[in-house]
């Protein structure tokens, strides 16, 4: 494998578009993602001598948006008052299926049928996850889409794990009746 090297001269021209578009899917504010967006580039100028070449430069400014949206969402639950609503327990499990992402297409993907479809249901999805309660919102965007351990989420929300599944549970069967009378029926 030949080793990768960076040159950030391009970046902006080679991959902004696709790190706004990661970023605006993740955090549903273009300013955010935006300011997110610059951020990475100046955190990948800042780190570059840390570079290894062991992946594309794309690949690891991704890396570092992820970070990077982690941290927004951290710095958002650290300002939220401690009287957040308790979800009551529940002996669910994570033996719930995933089925809502199961059915979805990856709005990134390429491999898809149609890429105008992909980004109309990703930007369904968007508005459905922008109608549940914020800590549901959180939640299921931290886990699902952002792929954090439940073990990290329950640490920044304060929950317990069998809450973190109620809530994750809650919020997946609102998005798919929110996508089955908004997307699936058309």
């Amino acid at each position: 494998m030949t080793k990768q090297e960076l040159n950030p001269d391009t970046w902006v021209d080679s991959y902004s578009d696709y790190l706004f578009n990661y970023a605006v899917s993740r955090v549903n504010d273009a300013e955010i993602a935006k300011d997110l967006v610059q951020e990475t580039f100046f955190a990948g100028l800042k780190s570059a001598k840390n570079f290894k070449g062991e992946a594309a430069e794309r690949t690891w400014l991704i890396s570092i948006l992820k970070r990077k949206v982690i941290d927004h969402y951290r710095k958002i639950n650290s300002k939220k008052a401690k009287s957040m609503i308790r979800i009551t327990q529940n002996q669910n499990s994570e033996a719930d299926s995933n089925f809502l992402e199961e059915q979805v297409a990856d709005p990134m993907s390429i491999l898809e049928n149609s890429q105008i479809e992909n980004e109309e249901l990703g930007m369904a999805i968007q508005d459905c996850i922008s109608k549940l309660p914020k800590k549901h919102a959180l939640a299921f965007t931290l886990k699902t889409i952002n792929g954090l351990s439940t073990e990290e989420v329950c640490k920044e929300l304060e929950i317990n794990p069998s809450n973190l599944w109620v809530i994750i549970h809650r919020a997946r069967t609102v998005l798919m009746d929110c996508l089955n009378n908004n997307w699936f029926k058309i």
